[in-house]
């Protein structure tokens, strides 16, 4: 029986979102295990906001038992693709079957990039989850600064840019039901923009199971817009992330196995800027990603309003804790930013493809 290329497409693309969650379904056990043979979590809970303020709120609803959930179950989501993108590299690389060469989705001009930002941002983060767990002195409980963090994502973000600039000659964004827009070197300094941006709605990783889910939107939605476009490989690749998200979701639902950690967040943010910039579509992340703007835009309105008005704009912030605050139990809290982030993903997706 013949099919289309579009059909082969979307089965290779369903087929590795799949495998994916069955791969990081079974892996999940071995890294379980380590991370509680070997104590991998924080020894104390954070006390203290950004601005060096005591956080009474957030302990209310987080100091007890936080010190024994391990760290860096991010490992999932970013090890899985690296295994399932070079297995079937090798593979299609020693067989003929057809179908088995069509399940490969390492190609240079759609994942070489996703892929470098993914497993390179991951393990900077993994060492600053390995500063919070084993750090002494000032890194006890908190790692790196945020101002390093910050400045470890924005070199990140640079290198992504020239890339982007000299050696693949991008020079203008889309914008829906319109089109490209020239804008020359200030290309580069959006995209290290819109790296710190994306990274800094990290804050989402707050409550068992939200960052996952709110991710597992944003990526699913990637996936149909860069299948929309025919880049089958960039689609492959959110698929992938998406069910090794899913699968991390299984076990991250209250009561959580593990959180998701900076390997977690530094990776899946410094790839889906690469894929919105590769596909084209980067003013419609902030509908996509509606939740990170949401949650990092609390964190900036709530400083700016302790320090000009000297009150709080919310009862504790990023804007989870003060819905939690409000008496809304965490799953309440949790189940509602997934309904909205994946409306809002369903609303990117529609104005994406205006274009």
């Amino acid at each position: 029986m013949y099919l289309p290329e579009a059909a082969i497409a979307v089965i290779k693309i369903f087929s590795l979102g799949i495998i994916s969650f069955i791969v990081a379904f079974l892996l999940t056990p071995i890294l379980t295990g380590f991370l509680y043979k070997h104590k991998l979590w924080r020894k104390e809970v954070r006390t203290k906001s950004l601005d060096g303020k005591e956080l009474p709120i957030f302990q209310k609803f987080h100091s007890e038992g936080e010190t024994h959930v391990p760290r860096m179950g991010g490992l999932l989501i970013w090890i899985t693709p690296l295994i399932l993108i070079f297995l079937f590299f090798g593979i299609s690389k020693i067989t003929d079957i057809w179908w088995i060469d069509k399940l490969n989705f390492l190609s240079r001009e759609q994942t070489w990039l996703p892929l470098f930002a993914l497993v390179s941002a991951a393990l900077l983060g993994l060492a600053d989850d390995f500063l919070q767990v084993f750090g002494k002195g000032k890194y006890i409980g908190g790692g790196l600064s945020l101002k390093k963090r910050l400045l470890i994502v924005a070199l990140i973000g640079l290198i992504g840019a020239l890339w982007f600039y000299f050696k693949l000659d991008w020079h203008s964004i889309h914008i829906p039901g319109w089109g490209n827009l020239e804008i020359d070197g200030w290309y580069i300094p959006l995209f290290i923009i819109v790296m710190l941006a994306v990274y800094s709605g990290g804050v989402i990783d707050g409550l068992d199971g939200l960052a996952g889910g709110s991710f597992a939107s944003i990526f699913g939605a990637y996936a149909g817009i860069a299948l929309f476009f025919g880049q089958i490989d960039i689609a492959a690749f959110s698929a992938v992330i998406l069910g090794a998200l899913l699968a991390f979701l299984w076990f991250n639902i209250p009561p959580a196995k593990f959180y998701m950690g900076e390997t977690g967040i530094m990776g899946l943010c410094a790839s889906l800027t690469v894929i919105a910039f590769l596909t084209n579509s980067v003013l419609v992340l902030p509908i996509i990603a509606f939740l990170l703007v949401i949650e990092s835009g609390s964190v900036i309105l709530q400083l700016l309003s302790k320090k000009f008005l000297k009150r709080k704009l919310f009862l504790a912030s990023p804007i989870h804790h003060h819905f939690e605050a409000r008496g809304w139990p965490h799953y309440m809290v949790t189940m509602r930013f997934w309904i909205i982030g994946a409306i809002m993903a369903i609303v990117g997706i529609a104005i994406s493809l205006l274009g």
